[in-house]
């Protein structure tokens, strides 16, 4: 996740471009950088590190008289957040003659870059955003005029982006496409905005035009024309008004970060696919391939014979979630670890054992120390982590980036759901490599994944006005159980933190089989059970489970799949995904609940007590 402004008007662009990444800051902050048209003359300044090391280069240095300029925000996917690898990126073949800003990813950089290079283009980055840049320039070489060039490039690029360009040939002139990651085109009197995101450029205008997937605009200070990118047919866009505050525009529109969070998980799965979960076809060396997932990541290492899954809080949620998918699709053992304990332990690592850690931040304090035990005692170690340059990326002797974009609120949502899906891939890759699973078997699990975003689409707003009923319902509630079975067990575990993190309720999570090993004694009719009844063979036992406490007069809420009839007082429906999936539609419900019952009960949702975004002391 990246921000991106551009400006076309009768305004000077500088002050308007750095005024909107200063608001789409929250959208990355590992470098930043802005380009002008003045004239001929194409401009750039960029720096590592947050908007302000920018803006004391641009202090230096006399204001751009122009009025054409775009500007970048990074949250790095590919290169290291340093100054080389910001965004603007310069195409061209032996001077620039355009520069880009890009969100996203492109899945097929590394085979044009390739061809490029024998054509005599050199690169400067590590980014698959130059890449880009180039191409179009190519294709400038023999398109008939810049517009031409700007959509065939983007046609032979594959992958997510929102990508915005300018040219000198047209110094009031900016393009912009979409596919997958978000653009807004701003419609003002006399200037035109094209950003990531309403704030960049609400001080101006409140009149809007939503990019779909596959479109593009052309934008100058007069005007806007929207084309299909594969035909460059002309597209009839509604302009439209929004009335949000700036506090809520920087919410997208939403009450809180979390809430914003949980509903962008669609595109989450997505980032997270993109690039990875590769169709039949797409073989980058050649001949035909079968679906697959590739992560280039892991090619160096054997397949390992024990993991080791070490992590802390909703992130070792995540791994224990893991461990299922590892065992039955590779058949590889793994032994989920509490980074705290883990790294006190006198832990015995055997020959082909792995270490797989995992934190958002990559800054986790007690999983960077079992990361350094690991490396101390000769065991390789695997990171996965949301941070591009983050402790873990760095010391990790390989790393995996989950890409979710950068979480505001304190409790995590998108980052666990990014997780979860990257634990997926791993689980398949790992498949393919042992051949413990067929070619349509893996093709079934992928076409699993790719459906989860447009799932999750549908049913949000849905399981948000169930979360918001059942939160009145149940707000007097000083305890709560969560069961689960199997897939479920760590969603359990995941939903009760959630709940006790945000809404202060005691709130305990149980694999369901253990309710009659003590925990039953505390069923009342005032202490309800929230389990999740999944449409697996494990169903029959949770009914079973459910029916002992419907016997002590317990309360029940069951979040079930379609096609089972729990024994709940209340059901809340869940769509029902095949195999050991389902978790991925289950996770947004509990978050949404536990949002929605601190929020009504007025805590604090974003930023609750005692808690930190990044653990980083022991």
């Amino acid at each position: 996740m990246c921000g991106i402004i551009g400006y076309t008007g009768h305004r000077p662009a500088q002050p308007v471009v750095i005024e909107g990444l200063r608001r789409l800051e929250y959208r990355g902050y590992d470098s930043s950088g802005v380009a002008f048209v003045e004239g001929s003359s194409l401009w750039r300044v960029r720096a590592a590190g947050k908007l302000a090391a920018l803006e004391e280069k641009l202090a230096g240095i006399s204001p751009f008289g122009s009025l054409t300029g775009i500007g970048h925000t990074r949250w790095a996917t590919h290169g290291a957040p340093v100054e080389r690898n910001a965004h603007p990126h310069f195409g061209g073949l032996n001077e620039p003659v355009l520069a880009v800003v890009h969100n996203g990813i492109f899945e097929n950089y590394r085979e044009v870059k390739e061809q490029l290079e024998a054509l005599g283009y050199r690169f400067q980055s590590d980014t698959d955003t130059e890449v880009a840049a180039h191409l179009i320039a190519e294709e400038r070489r023999h398109a008939p005029d810049l517009m031409t060039a700007f959509a065939s490039a983007l046609r032979k690029m594959h992958g997510a982006y929102a990508l915005v360009m300018i040219s000198p040939e047209e110094p009031e002139t900016i393009y912009a496409a979409r596919l997958a990651s978000p653009l807004i085109v701003g419609v003002g009197t006399g200037e035109h905005f094209v950003a990531s995101d309403v704030p960049a450029f609400l001080p101006y205008t409140r009149d809007v035009i939503f990019l779909e997937n596959g479109e593009f605009v052309r934008i100058t200070p007069g005007a806007h024309q929207v084309f299909q990118l594969d035909t460059l047919q002309p597209v009839d866009k509604k302009v439209q008004r929004i009335n949000w505050d700036m506090q809520s525009a920087q919410k997208g529109g939403y009450r809180h970060f979390m809430l914003k969070e949980i509903f962008e998980q669609p595109g989450v799965v997505t980032d997270c696919l993109a690039g990875r979960a590769l169709v039949a076809g797409e073989n980058p060396h050649g001949g035909m391939q079968p679906d697959t997932v590739r992560l280039p990541e892991l090619d160096s290492f054997p397949v390992p014979e024990h993991i080791h899954v070490v992590a802390c809080g909703t992130s070792y949620h995540a791994g224990l979630w893991a461990r299922q998918l590892f065992e039955s699709w590779a058949r590889i053992p793994v032994s989920p670890e509490i980074a705290s304990e883990f790294h006190y332990r006198d832990v015995l690592f055997r020959p082909g054992d792995m270490v797989l850690v995992i934190s958002q931040s990559g800054e986790t304090a007690d999983t960077l120390a079992a990361l350094r035990l690991a490396k101390a005692r000769g065991c390789p170690v695997i990171g996965l982590c949301n941070v591009v340059g983050s402790s873990v990326a760095r010391e990790a002797d390989a790393v995996l980036i989950t890409q979710a974009g950068p979480e505001i609120s304190v409790a995590s949502t998108k980052a666990m759901c990014s997780q979860m899906v990257m634990f997926a891939l791993m689980a398949l890759y790992y498949a393919a490599r042992k051949d413990t699973l067929s070619a349509d078997q893996r093709r079934v699990q992928l076409d699993v994944l790719r459906g989860i975003p447009a799932i999750l689409e549908r049913i949000l707003p849905g399981l948000r006005d169930t979360a918001r009923e059942l939160s009145r319902e149940f707000s007097m509630a000083r305890s709560f159980f969560y069961l689960g079975r199997g897939q479920a067990f760590p969603l359990a575990l995941e939903g009760a933190l959630k709940l006790k993190e945000l809404s202060y309720i005691h709130a305990e999570g149980y694999a369901a089989g253990e309710m009659k090993h003590g925990p039953i004694a505390l069923i009342d009719p005032a202490f309800p059970t929230l389990v999740l009844a999944f449409n697996d063979a494990l169903f029959p036992k949770t009914a079973s489970n459910m029916q002992e406490i419907k016997a002590r007069g317990g309360p029940i809420i069951a979040l079930a799949a379609e096609g089972v009839n729990p024994p709940a007082d209340r059901i809340w429906r869940l769509p029902h995904v095949p195999g050991l999936l389902a978790g991925l539609v289950a996770l947004p419900a509990l978050q949404l609940f536990s949002y929605e019952m601190a929020d009504y009960l007025g805590k604090d949702v974003d930023q609750p007590r005692n808690l930190a975004k990044s653990v980083t002391v022991e």
